[in-house]
């Protein structure tokens, strides 16, 4: 007996924790794991799954990976007819009926929360001493009928194994950690509202196998708990253990409800490390109206006041999310609501839009708004009674231009430069100016995103086109050490590359800023650092930036010592130590 537990990521860096969890609470050594991502091609994924001929095929199914896996199941269940189809997760547990009604090639559904329910169907396929209908949590066929078990009572989380054997942790991989199920809330778009009870693991165990994570010093961890800091001594707890036990290099990533921070919460987030947290902080919108109507309890004000203060320090990368297509957020108020989100500077701002969910509040509102939606997954939004399909085609344009010019940071200083009095117009303008061009399907090299800008403030008038070239030029070099100069650089006099090689012999002997290249000459020194020089102090992010032509500011680019949270290269202002002292940025 042979039983497939098959997950599909929506990226190869993401590991499955629903399929790990399954097995390793079967217990059932018959239990085996397979993981692809959606992007492998169908006929790969299905030949391999053939090959193991199994007797029980169980896959892990959400709004990314359904269709699919509906197309490889269909297929599968031609070539292996007397193997068993199960599926489970949240796209098929709300209407698993209906599931096994429209592919009949399927033996069943587990319907919720899986793992006693999984461990109870491998039983069932390998001792051979129970039957179905003994089952809870399943919808299966029997013949030509369907039958709906009673649902399956919900685990002591303590219960859950640790998901993750020794091998895993040399793929470097993320990896997910939950230590609590459920969610207090009320959101109607999200499914995590429908478990009222939030129950959370033990603070011990939640620590033993964080501290796992820590010593195999894993890149990133990502919590899938639906709101981390739901309670405060759950949420000091955990990060006042991350505190103590930082080895410098596992990043940990919590969806967190920002207006209900205190003081105490947010003066140890302060007291970080650099990119020992991220933080996800959902503010959906900033309309009263609609964040009434979708059943949150926030208030902006408080949301705003919590990220500036996280943000005080630098240290944590803020990621906050909009969503469009909500009940009573039209164009105009979904513009403020953006506009409201980038004044406060996130690290990521996420542009999403309404996917109406089956089991969610939102899909029985969903006629009452008039919002029309994909028919499959992931059932996004199309319009709504206060959004048209044009405006929801616009909003697509700012989201497509904040990724690329906002949430990579590959373009702070230019948008600074630019500083667009409102960044929506803005990037919507851009994205349009992409459309009429030809430009939005085409795939860009990082200097052409540098010169489609420019031509585009340019033709706008913008901003002075010298200063933006400069501010492209240094936003470059802060992420890349360019082999080959663009053609927007300017070129350097004699003079003033006698001054740069001069500094290079001079740090090659005393090492005052480029202390971990001690053992390379000064010709090394300039191929792997950089020196740039520019009109305006580049260094300083809360600048006013303007032309002079009178001064000129030489700028080291330190690519051994980048930020925690942006990837950025460490940058010096060397004028003064050009003059023999230093001024370390």
């Amino acid at each position: 007996m042979k039983i497939l537990l098959v997950g599909v990521n929506a990226k190869y860096i993401h590991t499955g924790l629903a399929i790990r969890s399954l097995k390793k609470y079967s217990g059932f050594k018959e239990v085996e794991l397979c993981e692809y991502t959606i992007n492998h091609e169908k006929g790969f994924v299905i030949s391999e799954i053939f090959k193991k001929k199994a007797d029980v095929l169980a896959f892990s199914c959400y709004i990314w990976n359904i269709n699919y896996i509906y197309e490889i199941c269909s297929d599968l269940s031609k070539i292996l007819p007397e193997t068993d189809i199960w599926l489970g997760g949240p796209e098929v547990s709300f209407d698993a009926e209906e599931v096994l009604k429209n592919h009949p090639y399927l033996k069943g559904v587990m319907r919720g929360e899986g793992e006693e329910i999984f461990k109870e169907l491998s039983s069932f396929y390998v001792k051979k001493e129970t039957d179905l209908e003994s089952i809870k949590g399943i919808t299966y066929k029997e013949k030509d009928e369907i039958i709906k078990n009673p649902d399956m009572p919900l685990l002591n989380m303590d219960l859950l194994p640790f998901c993750y054997d020794e091998e895993e942790f040399n793929d470097k991989k993320i990896m997910y950690y939950e230590g609590s199920r459920g969610c207090p809330f009320s959101c109607s778009y999200c499914l995590s509202s429908l478990d009222k009870k939030v129950r959370f693991k033990s603070i011990d165990l939640v620590k033993k196998e964080l501290k796992i994570f820590i010593e195999k010093k894993v890149p990133q961890v990502k919590f899938v708990d639906r709101t981390f800091n739901c309670s405060k001594k759950y949420t000091m707890a955990v990060w006042k253990f991350l505190v103590e036990n930082d080895k410098g290099i596992t990043n940990f990533h919590f969806e967190i409800e920002a207006d209900i921070l205190d003081d105490e919460e947010i003066e140890l987030i302060n007291s970080m490390r650099p990119g020992l947290i991220q933080l996800e902080i959902g503010v959906q919108s900033t309309n009263d109206n609609t964040i009434k109507a979708i059943n949150r309890r926030v208030e902006f004000s408080k949301i705003k006041k919590a990220v500036e203060k996280i943000a005080k320090n630098n240290n944590v990368h803020q990621h906050l999310d909009l969503i469009a297509g909500l009940p009573f957020e039209g164009f105009e108020s979904f513009r403020k609501s953006y506009n409201d989100v980038y004044s406060l500077k996130p690290n990521q701002l996420q542009l999403g839009f309404l996917k109406v969910l089956k089991g969610s509040k939102m899909h029985e509102m969903a006629k009452e708004y008039g919002i029309k939606y994909q028919n499959k997954a992931p059932y996004e939004v199309l319009m709504t009674d206060f959004l048209s399909y044009d405006e929801i085609i616009k909003i697509k344009l700012v989201e497509e231009m904040t990724e690329v010019y906002y949430n990579s940071h590959q373009f702070d200083t230019c948008l600074a430069t630019i500083n667009p009095q409102n960044t929506f117009d803005f990037f919507l303008n851009l994205g349009k100016y992409y459309d009429d061009k030809g430009l939005l399907e085409i795939k860009h090299k990082r200097v052409s995103r540098y010169e489609i800008l420019i031509d585009y403030v340019k033709n706008e008038a913008l901003a002075e086109e010298k200063l933006l070239l400069e501010a492209a030029d240094f936003d470059l070099y802060l992420r890349e050490n360019m082999k080959t100069r663009p053609a927007f650089s300017k070129s350097y006099s004699n003079e003033e590359k006698e001054i740069i090689k001069e500094f290079y012999k001079k740090e090659a002997m005393e090492h005052n800023l480029l202390k971990d290249y001690e053992k390379m000459d000064y010709k090394q020194l300039m191929r792997m650092t950089h020196i740039g020089i520019y009109s305006n102090d580049f260094t300083r992010a809360d600048a006013d930036f303007k032309l002079d032509n009178e001064k000129k500011y030489y700028i080291l680019f330190d690519y051994k010592n980048r930020s925690e949270i942006d990837y950025s290269a460490r940058v010096y202002l060397i004028n003064d130590l050009l003059k023999g002292e230093t001024n370390v940025i």
